[in-house]
């Protein structure tokens, strides 16, 4: 895949996530942010953009885990 179609994808699914936080419908919201899901998911895996895989990677390593999380609210 072209790399302007990875950004016109990222954008799609960016613009879907955020005017899908402002809508009134339920419905409607869940559909438009499946719809950017699907977007960013096309890019990151169908494009085998390596950067792209190991950002999204890091990202995840980085949040904070379920254990750390239940003992400082907990404690």
């Amino acid at each position: 895949m072209p790399w302007w179609l990875d950004l016109l994808l990222l954008g799609a699914g960016a613009a879907m996530w955020i005017t899908g936080s402002d809508q009134a419908d339920d419905v409607w919201r869940v559909f438009q942010r499946f719809l950017a899901f699907v977007a960013v998911m096309v890019v990151l895996l169908g494009g085998r953009q390596i950067p792209l895989e190991v950002a999204a990677l890091a990202l995840a390593l980085w949040l904070p885990s379920a254990r750390r999380c239940e003992t400082r609210d907990s404690g």
